[in-house]
């Protein structure tokens, strides 16, 4: 049980009052140094405190030079002996540099780095790190990674993140984080407060964030090192998931919703009369969003599903619950393409059920779904807006349009958002004011791109998540195939690399088309370019006219074509007078083609993986074999290896795992939160076990203590992470 009696104020300096004071209160920073802070967004002592080493320097374990050998990548402590330059061809600069330590020397070249010579005085101390090569019998390193450290005696020296650009070195950023601990720390100064209550600090067997600090920037062992960084890695994620948590009570106390009826006819008439069993996922997932419905409480949910997994039934029992309570209910999709794909195939499933007429004497009615989108003509727009307003129309499908001024829903019950990786709180109180019910109407959120659990507890933490991991039966499975050949198919003559398997790759994509079934052919660019060397769809749509698919029906999607034209060929691939659709990552979402059963990508070294998994997703959905292949020539060991694991397995999950890892989390979590809670320390890849320590101790903090009353120095905390007016509507709503 977490106690909720009011903790005593804690002792020392919080990092408030480290926020407010500038980087010029310390020794040695004056205008020119303040500004080479500042453009290292390092302008308040808490800034310089939690500007973390890269990594550190164990003298203990150090590679002596006398020990390496050719070939080997190692990190070597040197001072510099000597340094020189002299002008080459062209009239770029070589930097030549002598540098030792006790047991020898190795020499070190630079090119076209002339600051290197000012760099590297002899006497200084730096670290050198790079690959150790032979020239001329003399061991060398090329273009070496240079870390200056001073003159430390130290066992354990931290190198810093440092810019060039800045002026400042490694030494500098230590000594002025030493001087604020000194400062802080007793006996010179009254400590540094610790915001966490005890319990957690026990739960954790975490060391005080006084000491924390101490080890991440001074320590005394490697060991050490570890057990600050745990402290405040958990430090960041805990700020994070609290606000997260605390935003999701404060909209549930601030908002009212709608007690929706879970068990009426349509919903089960619905599921009943599904031709098909919904897999346990699904299963789980409608028990999840019922159980939300149900409460006073507006859900604020996210259902995310790899490809195929069967996420618009799901979204379709959330809205048939509030039209059994006598509301309506949205989709909001991102592209009129997809809203009227849904808007097709939701008014497919729903055909035959009906709804009791607002007059009794009437009976029942059909159950009525709209599409409503900025190509409707002035008559149908009217029309259904009058529907809307009347309660007529029990389900509008859309694009953003659904939230402009003049759409006003008669009691608008629940809304589901297709594929918005945020929806935001203006959103929210835009459909809120769309309806004329008091509540705020329950709102699921959608995405058919997976992300890692640790990822979604951080984007999506303040929302509840439901999992679709499993695909329905009936699913074909999607072979995937690399081709490494140029994604240009002009570039690629029958000498280089790759030829072979292209032949393969067009004799079964014709085979295919023969067959009877069609082909999506994905390029990255519409227009040829200089900068990227990547394959033009329309470049590469005349070509396979005249070679490789010359006799076949070939059409061309893209952007920049008008929205009739889009729908046009859309339609004619749908009802297959096209045998291959050549288009742009336009068809990236939501183009469900069951005849199509083949996916060619060019440049697909280009994509990331979660773009690549989306496009294979295309193909596959019908009762053919389906395959995919991948053409292109990675030229990076991420790039090859993004290839490799879409070729290995199609599971989003797992992809979404390699994708973390790859990429880290920074291009996952995108503009997650603006301000000061960025995590520094924290990695969703190597923390994951600590993401949800974090969330817990949130979930266990704020349920205990709404407002955080009885955790002031945690609240002052969120106000220094978080926008003021942000953290007074969590800590006061």
């Amino acid at each position: 049980m977490v106690s909720t009696n009011a903790e005593p104020e804690a002792p020392g300096v919080d990092l408030g009052r480290l926020a407010d004071l500038s980087v010029t209160k310390l020794h040695g920073v004056g205008p020119k140094k303040a500004k080479g802070l500042a453009s290292m967004e390092l302008e308040t002592c808490l800034d310089l405190l939690t500007h973390y080493p890269r990594r550190y320097i164990d003298r203990s374990k150090q590679a002596r030079i006398a020990d390496l050998a050719e070939g080997e990548e190692a990190s070597v402590l040197v001072s510099v002996l000597t340094t020189n330059s002299r002008r080459v061809k062209g009239g770029k600069v070589m930097v030549f540099s002598t540098v030792g330590d006790d047991s020898g020397s190795i020499k070190i070249t630079f090119f076209n780095q002339a600051w290197r010579e000012r760099q590297l005085t002899p006497g200084r101390q730096a670290v050198i790190y790079g690959k150790v090569e032979l020239f001329r019998g003399q061991r060398q390193m090329t273009n070496p990674v240079v870390d200056l450290v001073g003159d430390k005696t130290a066992r354990i020296i931290p190198v810093y993140p440092q810019s060039s650009k800045s002026g400042l070195h490694s030494w500098d950023i230590a000594e002025w984080a030493a001087e604020i601990l000194r400062r802080s720390v007793p006996p010179a100064g009254r400590g540094i407060s610790d915001p966490l209550p005890d319990y957690l600090l026990d739960r954790h067997d975490f060391i005080t964030r006084e000491a924390a600090f101490v080890g991440i920037h001074q320590p005394e062992s490697m060991a050490e090192v570890a057990e600050a960084r745990r402290r405040l890695v958990f430090d960041e994620l805990f700020r994070l998931q609290l606000a997260l948590v605390l935003r999701k009570r404060a909209i549930e106390r601030t908002e009212t919703g709608l007690a929706h009826v879970i068990d009426g006819p349509l919903l089960a008439g619905f599921t009943e009369g599904l031709p098909f069993a919904l897999t346990s996922a699904q299963d789980k997932a409608i028990a999840e969003i019922c159980k939300d419905l149900a409460r006073p409480i507006p859900m604020h949910r996210l259902l995310q599903g790899d490809v195929g997994a069967g996420k618009t039934l799901v979204a379709v029992a959330a809205m048939l619950a509030a039209v059994d309570g006598g509301h309506q209910a949205a989709l909001m999709a991102p592209t009129e393409v997809l809203a009227e794909q849904h808007f097709a195939g939701i008014r497919a499933l729903l055909d035959g059920l009906t709804v009791e007429a607002s007059n009794s004497l009437l009976g029942e009615r059909p159950l009525k779904v709209e599409l409503l989108t900025s190509r409707l003509g002035t008559a149908d727009r009217k029309r259904i807006l009058a529907g809307l307003l009347t309660g007529d129309i029990d389900l509008a499908i859309g694009t953003h349009a659904l939230i402009q001024e003049n759409v006003m829903f008669s009691s608008l019950g629940t809304v589901v958002i297709d594929e918005q990786h945020r929806f935001g709180v203006e959103q929210r109180a835009a459909l809120r004011d769309r309806s004329y019910g008091d509540a705020t109407p329950d709102v699921l959120v959608m995405t058919a791109t997976p992300i890692p659990r640790t990822a979604a507890m951080t984007v999506y933490g303040d929302l509840d998540v439901s999992v679709l991991d499993e695909l329905p039966p009936g699913r074909t499975p999607i072979v995937t195939r690399w081709v490494r050949a140029p994604g240009d198919l002009a570039q690629a003559p029958e000498e280089l690399e790759g030829a072979t398997d292209l032949e393969a790759m067009w004799a079964a994509v014709t085979e295919q088309i023969d067959q009877g079934r069609q082909v999506y052919l994905v390029c990255p660019l519409i227009d040829e370019s200089e900068k990227l060397e990547v394959a033009s769809a329309e470049a590469t749509f005349d070509r396979l006219r005249q070679v490789e698919l010359d006799g076949y029906r070939l059409a061309l999607l893209h952007g920049r074509l008008g929205s009739a034209e889009k729908d046009e060929t859309m339609e004619l691939f749908r009802s297959g007078q096209v045998d291959v659709l050549v288009a742009t990552t336009v068809i990236e979402v939501g183009v469900d083609v069951a005849n199509a059963t083949v996916m060619v990508i060019l440049d697909a070294d280009r994509f990331g993986i979660a773009q690549l998994h989306q496009l294979r997703g295309r193909v596959g959905r019908g009762e053919h074999a389906s395959s995919c292949w991948l053409v292109g020539q990675a030229t990076t060991e991420d790039g090859e290896a993004r290839l490799e694991a879409l070729v290995a397995s199609t599971d989003g999950f797992e992809l979404a795992e390699v994708d973390l890892d790859l990429r880290g989390e920074g291009t996952i979590l995108g503009e997650r939160q603006k301000g000061r809670n960025d995590l520094k320390l924290a990695s969703l890849r190597r923390d994951r076990e600590a993401v949800g320590q974090a969330r817990q101790a949130a979930i266990d903090v704020v349920d205990a203590d709404p407002a955080l009353e009885a955790h002031p120095s945690l609240a002052r905390e969120l106000q220094v992470f978080l926008d003021e007016a942000d953290a007074e509507f969590l800590l006061k709503s």
